[in-house]
């Protein structure tokens, strides 16, 4: 018995997109449907108040930076996630005024893309990214708990955030914070998240780099399938944890699409609540990437919901919604708009461009968004330019409406039976107007 329910309202009539509801025990979610990623219990630059505002269902957090900073007991002591961080989603108040004491939806990732990624020298041997041959695990010797890193320099072991290790077991890195040593495996990064205490929760997996060759892209894909099994395994054995949490699978397979529908079918049978998008597709990858990735979905049972992880690219979103993904989160918004860049219906505008000094029209007069509607592009521009936090929030919030409002707006198209229509419209006015 899942810790939710999916119900699909309606399906798009010449595509796979679909419009639905996924039903948590902290409330409901829209789909599709964005999540605004709060890595650190926060999304940068925006209060969880202003969230429900802007019309997020749902935040997401990263496993990865709570168990490094506060530590999981803390927020497992505040009551789970959404409590600690003061999210009540769209529920509606109580009687007495009050928001519901148990917070709103939530989701958290396994910890694996970060500990991969974070480390410089990620891999199954440190020389991974260093431009030295990759050695076999015959000529090395894969760490294990007990050993640690004995088969590795322990200078570059023990130096700041620039290891991650990674054995049939799990992986072994230091914080980026402080260098120290630490050590994920799937039931540990489960254990975590069950702290964390979110609605849904991913598998742990092995992220690779796009630009690895096929043969280590298959090994590290027969990996990650093991650890969903151990990360499923872990999960269904904690009775009170499968009442309160959903856990949901991730495919890889890198950018090979062989690899890619094969770990799709496999993890589609394990028995998970959901499935997570994985793999390589960034656009700088090739053209085709998302495309191509998107197919696995089709190896899935239709009724299984859907997660796009770091999918968060306009027109990668709605060829996603196409394709019948029905969750997405990216960092894009918040992280552009701390550069001074927002999202119109024309395409990215840069503020800190020289021809907004004197632009006292609206920041977006096509897309206003609550809470930034008074300020002109010439302030917004000014406090940019300044190094000025206002900014970056001004701009973050905008960015994380208008992808929220994209989103909505695909979802009532599916539901009003225009979706293709509205895709080609925002595409046609995005990339080319």
């Amino acid at each position: 018995m899942s810790a939710i329910s999916f119900k699909i309202e309606k399906r798009a009539p010449r595509s796979r997109a679909r419009a639905g509801t996924i039903t948590t025990p902290h409330g409901v979610i829209h789909t599709p449907a964005f999540t605004p990623v709060g890595t650190k219990a926060n999304v940068k630059g925006i209060l969880p108040s202003a969230l429900t505002s802007l019309g997020a269902d749902v935040v997401l957090a990263n496993t990865y930076h709570l168990y490094l900073q506060p530590g999981e007991e803390i927020v497992r002591e505040a009551g789970g996630l959404a409590q600690f961080m003061g999210w009540y989603g769209p529920s509606p108040r109580r009687s007495d005024g009050l928001r519901p004491r148990e917070g709103g939806p939530t989701m958290t990732d396994s910890g694996g893309f970060q500990v991969f990624s974070l480390g410089a020298a990620f891999g199954k041997t440190i020389s991974k990214f260093t431009g030295q041959p990759r050695r076999s695990s015959d000529e090395v010797g894969a760490p294990t708990e007990a050993s640690g890193l004995a088969h590795y320099d322990t200078d570059l072991a023990t130096s700041h955030g620039k290891l991650a290790i990674i054995d049939d077991e799990g992986v072994s890195f230091t914080s980026h914070l402080d260098g120290s040593l630490h050590r994920f495996t799937p039931e540990r990064s489960v254990e975590i998240q069950h702290s964390l205490g979110a609605d849904i929760f991913f598998a742990f997996d092995e992220c690779t780099s796009p630009t690895e060759p096929y043969e280590y892209q298959r090994e590290a894909m027969e990996r990650t399938h093991r650890w969903a099994e151990r990360s499923l395994k872990t999960h269904r054995q904690n009775i009170d944890a499968n009442k309160r949490q959903a856990i949901f699978g991730i495919a890889q397979g890198g950018q090979f699409d062989d690899l890619r529908k094969q770990s799709a079918k496999m993890i589609a049978n394990m028995g998970f609540d959901g499935f997570g998008l994985g793999g390589s597709f960034s656009r700088k990858y090739g053209d085709d990437s998302l495309e191509s990735a998107l197919t696995m979905l089709r190896e899935l049972p239709p009724e299984m919901p859907v997660h796009g992880l770091g999918i968060g690219e306009p027109g990668d979103l709605l060829a996603s919604i196409a394709a019948g993904v029905d969750l997405f989160d990216c960092v894009a918004p918040t992280r552009i708009g701390r550069h001074g860049s927002i999202y119109t219906k024309r395409g990215i505008m840069h503020l800190k461009g020289e021809k907004f000094k004197n632009d006292f029209g609206p920041l977006d007069p096509e897309t206003v968004i609550q809470g930034t509607e008074a300020f002109s592009r010439a302030y917004v521009a000014h406090l940019v330019r300044a190094g000025e936090m206002l900014g970056s929030i001004i701009c973050s919030m905008h960015n994380v409406g208008f992808i929220l409002r994209l989103v909505q707006g695909a979802r009532q198209a599916i539901l009003d039976g225009r979706f293709d229509e509205y895709r080609a419209d925002f595409v046609r006015d995005y990339y080319h107007g």
